[in-house]
């Protein structure tokens, strides 16, 4: 195995961004897995003919505390979560949530944590805003992509 290949590979995948990168041919195989760091996508004014995220989801994946916000205001930012995994308000069942419907929160601030293959991983905020709505349920099983916060600027 040449080991500079491989360091390049691996470097390739951390420059890539992506959480997992597969290389196969006649004579090598080559997979690496890196750990995903907390990122939060911003989803602002979606056009109307794009499919959502969530609507194909069954309703008992929704949150428990709604508010009647719309993803079309341009001030709204939709909080996604980057990887497959356990959504957990807290950091323990008996700690309080994070945040609430009502907080304000910087860049920075833990929203929430995301279980992936056993690791805990904290979503946290990288814009300022109050948080409108928590989408998902405690400990509920969320999607790649799929909004767990909805925040007005």
């Amino acid at each position: 195995m040449d080991l500079e290949k491989l360091e390049k590979f691996v470097q390739f995948a951390k420059d890539s961004g992506v959480s997992e990168l597969k290389y196969e041919s006649e004579k090598e195989k080559f997979s690496v897995t890196l750990p995903i760091a907390s990122s939060i996508q911003q989803v602002v004014g979606i056009p109307q003919q794009a499919p959502s995220l969530t609507s194909s989801l069954p309703k008992e994946a929704g949150g428990s505390e709604k508010s009647d916000v719309s993803s079309k205001d341009e001030n709204v930012i939709e909080i996604t979560s980057p990887f497959v995994g356990t959504f957990y308000r807290s950091p323990s069942p008996e700690a309080e949530a994070f945040v609430k419907p009502g907080d304000k929160v910087n860049p920075g601030k833990v929203l929430c944590i995301v279980e992936a293959m056993k690791i805990m991983n904290e979503i946290e905020s990288d814009v300022s805003g109050e948080v409108l709505e928590v989408c998902v349920e405690n400990e509920n099983y969320v999607e790649f992509g799929q909004v767990l916060f909805k925040l007005r600027r």
